[in-house]
């Protein structure tokens, strides 16, 4: 009977990320882009300057900064996935499933820019005085639609306690184990005192934490997969012609690969990224911000970092090492890897890598759960929610097989975006028109500074 169920829950997993979601998703993002006049390209430059400007706005309502708005969303996006889901993508889609995971990110930055501009207008000020906002509010504020509201804080509150919490903990305990031999039960208790001593102080003290922790964990990262270009940059020619021709050649389109290199480059970018998930306008809606574009711009940055950044350096280092088809696959094989060019050093690297991805994803999603959670039932669960969410980051830890809870929790992941979605396209009117007024107002303050 469990075996069962399992292998149902698996067969709506793969229908709920089959190629009509996927195209769904890609599709919002590619009309949202000819909307928007390519707005992840003509604003990109100005969208990175006032993320990580040092004279942000203070004066505006909101509880956190751009900036620790921005780290909140990365630290829930940038995880396992950037380093387990771009070596899967490789592995079952060749190396021309890059270039999709590059295409799915660039039209993925439109459908942030459109989430965070929703996020913020529709947001509202709960009992505590503190911002609450996401597809929930623009479902229900914006469209009328407060079925679709309630069904998009069901699916995120149960995917915030798996995707978001359960599995992220279990794939620390279990790489702490594997390179280090630190028992199970002592990740939990471990896991438990760190995810408690942040998210029971709520959005200020995780906003505080991640501006801090997230910058550090992807410099670690990023700059351990730079080192490997730098030292062997001789190969990243051959990589990039390799990637490229697997996505185009006649052969991979003949042979069905391009199929597979589409279907997974695709899924894993936004399994990454979250563009249209409707997870990250949660945070973007606490955010001290005078206008809704200028967060949006703020929170379109994530994706291209996210996925056009990390990403990018772990499938490029993936392709120069050349060990795709050796049978390896997940961490294994970007362990292996970073072992290749660094020896024993790389497998520490990415599992210390995979443990602060894990670990930030973790207090990310604590603020989406709890903000779905708090739209469904009030201010009264907000902290029975916290210490059951600590209480399963404990217990994710000691499990040695989540694999029921990974397909149920994906199950959920996915199903948030179908509202949210409907929510995008039928408000891109807003979209286009809050970012026509914020355009405006940036070419009043462009014409005060000249």
């Amino acid at each position: 009977m469990g075996q069962s169920f399992s292998e149902w829950v698996s067969t709506v997993s793969n229908f709920v990320w089959g190629p009509p979601l996927l195209i769904l998703l890609v599709g919002t993002g590619i009309y949202l882009t000819v909307r928007l006049g390519g707005i992840q390209i003509t604003k990109l430059p100005y969208a990175l300057k006032l993320a990580f400007s040092k004279n942000q706005d203070q004066s505006s309502k909101g509880d956190i900064s751009h900036f620790q708005a921005l780290m909140t969303a990365l630290a829930a996006t940038v995880g396992t996935g950037n380093i387990v889901g771009v070596s899967t993508a490789v592995v079952l889609g060749g190396p021309g499933a890059i270039v999709w995971m590059w295409v799915s990110g660039f039209f993925g930055m439109a459908t942030k820019y459109a989430e965070a501009v929703l996020a913020v207008k529709y947001r509202v000020t709960d009992e505590r005085g503190q911002m609450a906002g996401g597809p929930m509010y623009y479902l229900e504020r914006g469209l009328n639609q407060r079925w679709l509201a309630v069904a998009f804080a069901a699916f995120a509150s149960i995917a915030a306690f798996g995707i978001g919490n359960g599995v992220q903990t279990n794939s620390v305990a279990l790489a702490l184990k594997t390179t280090f031999d630190v028992p199970l039960y002592i990740s939990g208790i471990l896991i438990m005192i760190f995810t408690g001593a942040v998210i029971l102080g709520g959005v200020r003290s995780i906003g505080k934490v991640v501006s801090y922790f997230v910058p550090v964990m992807i410099a670690f990262y990023l700059g351990s997969g730079l080192i490997i270009m730098v030292m062997n940059y001789s190969l990243i020619p051959d990589a990039f012609a390799l990637i490229f021709s697997s996505t185009f050649s006649a052969e991979a389109i003949g042979g069905g690969a391009i199929g597979a290199a589409i279907r997974y480059g695709v899924a894993r970018g936004v399994f990454s990224n979250e563009a249209g998930l409707g997870s990250a306008p949660i945070a973007a809606a606490a955010a001290k911000t005078d206008m809704p574009g200028r967060q949006a711009l703020v929170s379109m940055t994530q994706v291209f970092l996210d996925t056009l950044v990390v990403c990018s350096v772990t499938g490029l280092t993936l392709v120069m090492g050349g060990q795709i088809e050796t049978g390896l696959e997940g961490v294994e094989l970007t362990s292996a890897t970073f072992e290749l060019f660094l020896g024993p050093a790389g497998g520490y690297i990415v599992t210390i890598g995979l443990v602060l991805f894990a670990y930030s994803t973790v207090l990310g999603w604590s603020y989406y759960g709890e903000r779905s959670i708090h739209y469904l039932f009030g201010q009264k669960s907000i902290l029975p929610y916290r210490i059951a969410f600590v209480l399963v980051a404990g217990l994710g830890a000691m499990t040695t097989n989540l694999n029921l809870v990974w397909a149920l929790s994906d199950v959920f992941n996915g199903l948030m975006a179908i509202p949210n979605l409907i929510g995008l396209l039928f408000l891109s009117g807003v979209v286009i028109a809050e970012t026509k007024r914020f355009n405006q107002q940036l070419e009043i303050e462009n014409r005060k500074v000249s």
